[in-house]
């Protein structure tokens, strides 16, 4: 599967990249008449916010999440609810001396074999950045869920092998 979709029901197609214009989410099949939580999310994502730890990057961003669509008045409309976070201090010359190689611990290697294309800009779709469309989502999906418990777990192992 090539998608950045996830799910049947409640559809989400997250897009974007660390060192491009921003990141976002496309949430599709809420129902209208939800009241949707803004604030949950921004404190979610106030939280995740770089820079709030020695070993973070050092990107000063504001991460504000702006609702292009699918929400009226603070509630759900039915349609999809598009949400974005615009990308302010995005420095691609950084990584320039990454363009030839993958980097250890990361999953650009992965996300090359998946893509067929390696966007060395930060990790490209490979950035923990990517974590806020995961992050806006499931502040609407928690409300949604909140009375029931979901357990997971594995259903069989697989092993992985390189190319020959």
């Amino acid at each position: 599967m090539k998608s950045n979709s996830y799910g049947r029901f409640i559809g989400f197609t997250s897009f974007g990249e660390s060192h491009g214009a921003a990141m976002g989410i496309v949430i599709e099949d809420v129902k209208p008449g939800i009241e949707f939580p803004l604030n949950k999310i921004q404190e979610e994502l106030d939280a995740r916010k770089p820079g709030k730890t020695f070993i973070s990057t050092s990107r000063k961003e504001e991460d504000k999440i702006v609702i292009l669509s699918g929400v009226f008045e603070g509630k759900t409309t039915g349609m999809p609810i598009c949400l974005v976070v615009y990308n302010r201090d995005a420095n691609s010359k950084d990584y320039e001396h990454l363009k030839d190689i993958f980097r250890p611990g990361h999953a650009d290697f992965t996300y090359y074999n998946k893509f067929k294309i390696y966007d060395h800009r930060g990790g490209g779709r490979a950035s923990g950045r990517e974590t806020i469309s995961r992050i806006a989502a499931s502040g609407l999906v928690d409300d949604l869920l909140k009375n029931i418990k979901i357990n997971l777990y594995p259903v069989q192992k697989h092993r992985f092998r390189f190319p020959e």
